[in-house]
């Protein structure tokens, strides 16, 4: 049976999965920002739970100029939906986040996978 739970508190399940980013890797995010909605745009799959809206670090070159933030999208419907304990939706909420954060780097999904956070 799904988890049932506020956006105030599912918010900050995404900002606790982002404090415990090491600290020398938070620091090499650059212009992104992290957004929680409550389903996958249409055309995706229901059950996405997250999505990488950039250019990784990876595809870029030189100095870009001023320009709008990547964006990683987290979906709160498809996670609680997955999802039977809050500590299960915790532990969900972090691979999230981190699989997120590593498209920003250049990491595909084959990697990812290998790594446990696919």
């Amino acid at each position: 049976m799904p988890i049932e739970m506020d956006a105030d508190r599912f918010d900050a399940l995404v900002d606790q999965a982002l404090d415990e980013i090491p600290d020398e890797l938070a620091a090499l995010v650059q212009n992104v920002v992290v957004l929680v909605e409550d389903e996958p745009p249409e055309g995706e799959p229901a059950d996405l739970l997250g999505l990488y809206d950039g250019v990784a670090l990876t595809e870029r070159w030189g100095t870009p100029p001023v320009e709008l933030p990547d964006r990683i999208l987290v979906f709160r419907g498809p996670l609680l939906d997955m999802c039977e304990t809050e500590e299960e939706l915790v532990e969900e909420v972090r691979i999230t986040v981190v699989h997120e954060i590593a498209h920003h780097f250049g990491i595909d999904d084959a990697r990812l996978h290998d790594l446990g956070y696919a």
